[in-house]
């Protein structure tokens, strides 16, 4: 009785991180009925920073919530999955767009390149820029594959960068982002350690834009016990660390684009708490840089709330 019990429960969990087939989402669909608040206002326009020849809006909609990485549970990722369907999902992005937000971030899976075809299909012009997967870094003929579908760029993985970094494979990363160079979209670089931002500034690697992680969720084991005593279970948002990523990304001469703004949902207690996160966050970065922004607007409209803010805080004066 134990191992089928063991195959059962192993598929269960592959199956909460995995796409859902469209019997799975239909099934969610059915079980949640939950519309997105999606609330009804005037066009909002949002100011823009140039990405190549791409003009692309300093607030990008992220797609950690839609494809349940919660970072936070399992339970808190399926909520999420089990509600973000392909035809929310599209309402979301539209809805975006009318609230002056033109570009999406999200990573390489089956489900999110569907919805990206789904939001064309409904005249849908989002941006969009895609970070990368291990098959991908391993695999560079999926990048033409990729490319195809006309992205702004290609990200290499900052968890997946600063491994090899530690491994002494940083030559791997830069063979991923010339294969990505030569794909002739834009080259980008995801990180989550200053460090590793600095010295890719250093050595002056040919990339055109970096997404930079606030928070230093990747700390080794080793880090994680210098700085605490212990590793820590699951995900921990040390306060210091945003000031540490701010000074590089104002010292980089390459636009940035900062993620984590509210350390994954926990610094919205409330409205004035996401204030002082994207004030804090626009006030410390360059003029060429944006925010990514990961939106679910479930139970308010987060895409508007955000919008207005953004608009709030950069246009006035």
């Amino acid at each position: 009785m134990k191992q089928p019990r063991r195959r059962f429960l192993q598929a269960a969990a592959a199956g909460a991180a995995l796409p859902c087939s469209p019997e799975a989402e239909a099934a969610a669909a059915a079980a949640d009925s939950t519309p997105a608040v999606l609330s009804e206002g005037p066009p909002i326009t949002l100011p823009k920073i140039k990405l190549g020849q791409h003009q692309v809006s300093r607030l990008i909609v992220g797609g950690n919530p839609f494809y349940g990485y919660s970072h936070f549970n399992r339970l808190f990722s399926q909520h999420m999955t089990e509600w973000a369907t392909s035809e929310r999902i599209c309402q979301v992005l539209e809805h975006g767009e009318r609230c002056g937000i033109n570009t999406w971030q999200f990573s390489h899976t089956a489900r999110t390149m569907s919805d990206l075809a789904a939001h064309r299909a409904r005249g849908g012009k989002m941006n969009w820029i895609l970070l990368s997967h291990a098959e991908m870094e391993n695999d560079h003929s999926l990048v033409k594959d990729v490319v195809k579908h006309k992205p702004v760029g290609i990200v290499h993985h900052g968890g997946s960068a600063e491994r090899k970094r530690r491994q002494g494979q940083l030559g791997q990363v830069r063979d991923f982002l010339k294969s990505v160079r030569d794909s002739g979209v834009l080259v980008g670089l995801s990180c989550h350690d200053p460090s590793l931002l600095e010295q890719v500034e250093s050595e002056g690697w040919d990339i055109d834009f970096y997404m930079t992680s606030l928070y230093y969720l990747t700390r080794s084991n080793e880090e994680w016990q210098q700085l605490l005593g212990t590793r820590p279970l699951g995900e921990v948002y040390v306060p210091e660390d945003p000031a540490k990523m701010y000074k590089v990304i104002r010292q980089t001469k390459r636009p940035c684009l900062c993620y984590k703004v509210l350390a994954a949902g926990r610094a919205t207690d409330s409205p004035a708490a996401i204030d002082k996160a994207f004030q804090s966050a626009y006030s410390n970065i360059k003029p060429t840089d944006a925010l990514i922004i990961g939106m679910y607007p479930r139970y308010f409209d987060q895409v508007r709330d955000n919008a207005q803010r953004v608009n709030r805080l950069l246009n006035r004066g």
